[in-house]
């Protein structure tokens, strides 16, 4: 049985409404003003939300925008009603995010047929949810095995051999093999935090208050930080000479470890993806209450289509190119910029270049920013 939340100040109206829906088997919860129609929107989450405009203490256009604030209902389906001299102004209510709105008087078949078409393109939108959790599940379930299982078989053979002829190997070989088994064992151990974490980044997103916690955190960022993180990078992939930055700190809600962790996996794809003797460029400042990140290398690149399918697991084109890693690198980093009420846009051309630009919210911080390159 789907859930009607009925926000109106006069008690007729509602009544009215209420008993409209209830005898065509909605469950209806009502509240008298705005104020009280937040809790129960909280409360309740609700399939459908309909809302007078004007009303005591929080009027309707208020309310909404409070609702799609809040992750937790900034989804849910929201109808106003509205009296025929307000129907001009259903337009500042529209680009607020409304669905749809009724104007009094309206008839029950009226009302029905709205609520219908509410009810269906939510569960529209719930199906296609859910097949892309499905093929999230799916992608996981076939990754995991591959990323784990790979380091570990890696692990096994070479201390395998150590464990079998160590006393007849020459100390080159033996050095060789434990080289080996370190970088298997670190490849291992990224992967698994890097599962972990982005099982965490989606236990906290779907947590309203916790999101709401972590936006208003704020931690000083200082541009050595940054520096830090990418250089280890580029030693990483053997490209210390082709890394420039230029760099400024900024107080953010993205910790130092986490912005350590977007910096290391967005410079791991552009070295990977870039050509030897390439610059690969990062450069940040800070733009009144923004903090902007752009990290720009020359190689690869993305296609349209790939753009519009970057998600967890998926890593393009790898029958013609082999790659490492679980695909989440990518993922995460915009899951988390996006956590700290951020954004993360890639403009890419193929064989060309490559741009990601991170926006974050953020206040100045006072350093003197180094340039490096």
């Amino acid at each position: 049985m789907n859930k009607i939340l009925i926000i109106e100040d006069s008690a007729d109206v509602r009544s009215l409404i209420s008993d409209m829906l209830s005898i065509n088997d909605y469950d209806i919860v009502t509240a008298e003003n705005g104020l009280v129609g937040l809790d129960m929107a909280q409360q309740h989450l609700p399939d459908l939300i309909i809302c007078d405009v004007h009303m005591p203490e929080l009027d309707g256009f208020e309310t909404l925008a409070k609702l799609r604030e809040n992750p937790a209902t900034s989804a849910i389906p929201f109808i106003f009603l509205t009296g025929v001299s307000e129907k001009p102004t259903m337009r500042h209510g529209m680009e607020l995010g409304a669905d749809d709105y009724l104007t009094k008087p309206f008839t029950m078949a009226e009302l029905l047929a709205t609520v219908k078409t509410q009810i269906q393109k939510k569960a529209v939108i719930s199906r296609h949810a859910e097949r892309k959790l499905e093929e999230l599940r799916g992608n996981i379930s076939m990754a995991l095995p591959h990323e784990l299982l790979t380091p570990i078989t890696g692990i096994l053979g070479f201390s395998s051999i150590l464990v079998d002829d160590a006393a007849n190997m020459p100390p080159a070989e033996i050095s060789e093999a434990a080289s080996n088994i370190h970088s298997a064992a670190i490849r291992l151990r990224r992967t698994i935090e890097n599962f972990l974490l982005y099982s965490q980044i989606e236990l906290v997103a779907a947590d309203a208050k916790r999101v709401m916690a972590v936006r208003q955190a704020r931690y000083p960022v200082h541009s050595a930080v940054m520096s830090d993180a990418a250089q280890q990078s580029a030693r990483r992939a053997g490209r210390e000479r082709d890394l420039v930055l230029h760099l400024t700190g900024a107080s953010l809600a993205l910790s130092p470890e986490k912005l350590d962790k977007v910096i290391q996996e967005l410079l791991d794809n552009a070295f990977k993806f870039s050509e030897v003797g390439k610059p690969v460029t990062v450069s940040t400042l800070l733009r009144e209450n923004s903090f902007q990140m752009i990290i720009e290398n020359q190689g690869r690149g993305f296609t349209p289509e790939q753009l519009n399918k970057i998600g967890a697991h998926m890593q393009f084109e790898r029958k013609f190119y082999e790659q490492q890693g679980s695909g989440l690198g990518l993922i995460i980093t915009k899951r988390l910029i996006e956590l700290h009420g951020g954004e993360l846009v890639i403009d890419s051309i193929p064989n060309s270049h490559t741009r990601v630009l991170i926006t974050l919210p953020a206040t100045a911080l006072a350093e003197v920013s180094p340039e490096i390159g």
